[in-house]
Order: structure tokens, then sequence, then C-alpha cells
């Protein structure tokens, strides 16, 4: 019998292709906690490149809700949320979260990305328009993608382009006619580049060509507005964005996702919202998790004046040293170098001084915009701040970039 090939073998020239223009990043393994001091690939480090804005994955309230919702219901919630997979701690979390975003009504998913790629498709369809800020995370995108509404994209944050798309759709509409229904999505906090999204402009702006506005505020949720009500809040436009996605694996400090709007919206979504339809609802324990972050959240706002603290302070000395930090305006701070081979060198530099500072290269961020993206957190002390700022200087001058 002859020995048959491999039908996949091209991947490893794409790997090698990939490894040849430093755009291959391989994955670092963790064996500590998720915490400004961890252990990396076997190596003690500071972690700049963590999610976690607020220390909540190892606050005591979170491992107790955990830890007491496992031994109560067990680690599994068995099924989909229409079957058998609703579980009263969901009903609970999603009350909860109503009541911290302002909204009628939430309906929770397994991730931000399954928020985004679910919401989209089951909320637009032919003879609708989606308009999406060009930045827009990867998630939106392919929730635009697998919806069969038509698609525009306006120049990043430019309400004046968002306000001409709009105008145009209304005057002109599609190749069938006038367009049904238009949404405008943006996210609240955008990733890469920590800048926040102009969110009373964009309001203006569809409400004048009478447009839906959805926000993903994956960034913002536990960082902007008070005790961390995210952007909408944070601007005070309540009542003003029709649909809000988020996730609570950031600050939130656990896993999932969520979409916050009016009632209607989330009734519809548990009849057509295809994430929620086929895979299995979120564990009691992490669901339970959720609950209690929303009450440290509330309880304990000392957590996000230390973020801020430490993010003015983080940020305004890498400027100082003459790093380029971008727009950003938020804990995600940028230092752009613009090759992705430098920028792989700058991490790998970083990690050998006990730095541990991913780089991000396309296609997360354009071939020219490479960068170490750093996240300061609540937990950063300012001696760990202080010894990261000290790598980022010598090793800076080291590779000529300041």
């Amino acid at each position: 019998m002859s020995v048959r090939t491999d039908p996949l073998s091209y991947l490893a020239d794409e790997i090698e292709e990939l490894k040849a223009k430093a755009l291959y990043r391989p994955l670092r393994v963790m064996s500590g906690p998720q915490a400004p001091h961890t252990i990396m690939d076997g190596r003690p480090v500071i972690s700049l490149s963590s999610n976690n804005y607020l220390g909540l994955n190892t606050h005591p309230r979170l491992v107790d809700a955990a830890l007491r919702a496992v031994r109560e219901l067990g680690v599994g919630s068995g099924a989909v949320r229409t079957i058998a997979g609703t579980m009263e701690l969901h009903v609970e979390l999603e009350r909860r979260l109503a009541e911290f975003k302002h909204v009628e009504a939430v309906l929770t998913l397994q991730s931000g990305l399954t928020a985004n790629s679910g919401v989209i498709p089951a909320i637009t369809g032919e003879g609708d328009l989606i308009v999406s800020d060009e930045l827009n995370h990867a998630s939106i995108i392919d929730g635009v993608r697998l919806s069969k509404g038509g698609r525009a994209v306006f120049p990043h944050r430019d309400v004046d382009q968002l306000d001409r798309v709009l105008r145009d759709a209304r005057d002109k509409g599609g190749p069938g006619g006038p367009y049904r229904h238009v949404l405008v999505i943006t996210d609240g906090v955008f990733s890469m580049d920590g800048d926040i999204a102009p969110l009373p402009g964009i309001c203006e702006a569809a409400e004048r060509w009478d447009a839906a506005v959805m926000v993903d505020d994956a960034h913002a949720s536990g960082v902007l507005g008070r005790n961390g009500r995210g952007t909408i809040d944070h601007f005070g436009l309540h009542g003003r964005v029709d649909i809000q996605v988020g996730t609570l694996s950031k600050a939130i400090g656990v896993v999932g996702g969520y979409v916050a709007g009016r009632r209607h919206l989330r009734d519809y979504l548990v009849q057509r919202c295809r994430p929620l339809l086929f895979s299995t609802s979120q564990p009691p324990a992490v669901t339970a998790a959720c609950i209690a972050a929303l009450d440290v959240l509330e309880q304990e706002p000392e957590r996000i004046e230390r973020l801020w603290a430490n993010t003015r302070f983080f940020k305004e000395r890498l400027q100082g040293l003459g790093f380029d930090t971008g727009i950003s305006e938020t804990p995600i701070t940028p230092v752009i170098v613009g090759e992705s081979a430098v920028a792989a060198r700058l991490s790998e530099r970083l990690f050998e001084e006990g730095v541990f500072a991913q780089a991000v290269v396309y296609p997360t961020v354009a071939l020219d915009r490479a960068r170490v993206r750093t996240i300061v957190t609540s937990e950063h002390s300012r001696d760990d701040l202080e010894a990261c700022l000290a790598a980022f200087e010598r090793i800076g001058r080291e590779l000529r970039l300041i």
C-alpha cells in the first residue's frame, strides 16, 4: 500500500514564511497566576500583557463564589440555554448586569467574540446596511461578514465621514433600493491603540439619519464610567446606544460575553442568536464568579482609582523617555516601533530582563504599525512600574528606539 502524502503539508511552508517575515508568534506558557508577578516559560516576570485590569481573577470573593457554585451545582451546565442550560445563576447574572448597565435586559453568552459574531448576523440581513469603524475588533468584522446585509466602513473615529456614509445610505440606498435598517458599530475602547470612540458624535449622526448604534465595550467595562460601567456611562449616553456588547473576561476577571439593551432585543436573540442556540451555556462557577465581580466593582471603587493612577504614571514616563505611545487614552499603552522584527526583538529583550510585554504584529495591526502593547493594572506597585520603565529605557537605547 502506498504511503499517503500529507494534504496539509503546505501549512508548514506557510509557517516558515511567517517566521521569515517576523510574523510568527509562538505561545508562551504561564505556570503562575494571572497577576503582575507570574512565571512565564519558567521565568519570573512582571506582566504587562494581561487584560486582568483590576486583579479580580484572584479576588477572594470571586474564588469563594466559584468554589461554592461547584460544590452545590457541579462543574458544567450540561446543555444549551434553550433546552436545559438556563440556571438560576444565569438569570441572576443577567438581572444584575442589566441593573449595572442601566438597560432593560441582558443576555449572557460564552464570550465577547461569540456575542459579536452571534448578535450582528441575527439582527441584520438582506436589505440592511452595517456601518463599521475601520479599526473595529476582529470579532465585529467576523460578525459583519456572517451577515447577509450590506456593509460600509468609515475612517477611524471620523464622525464627519460617518455622517456622509449615513446620509448617502438614506438618500441613495443600496442596489435594491432604500435600506430597511442601518446599524452603526464601533468599539468603545480600541484594543490596539487604547483610544476611545467619539460616542457623542456617533450617536448624533445615527439619530440624524435614523440608524441604530452598537458599541463593543470589552475594554471599557470595569475601566471607564462610574464603577466601571463603560463608555456609555462615561459619556452620559444612557438610552442613546441601542446595543451594548461586552466581555466578562477582562476587567471582570472571569470569562464570557453579554449583550445589553431593550427587552425585545434580548427576547429576539434567544430565538435567533446561534451561539446561544448551539453552544452549551456558561458553567456555574463562571456565572457565580461574574456576579461576585459586580459586587466588587460596586463596593471597591478604589481599584479603578489605582488603575488610572498607575496608567497616568506609566504613560507619562514612557512618553517622557521618547517612546511613541500613539493616541492612547486608557490603560492600553502601545509602544509603536513600526517593523515587525523590531517589535519582536524589543519584546524578547524585555522578556530577558524580566518584563513580559508581548509584540503585536500584522495582521492584528498594520504592517508598518508593529508594537509592543502594554497594559498596566490596579495591582502593579509603583516599584513594579519603575522596574519596567528602567528595562524599557535600557533596551530602547540599545535598539536605538529612543
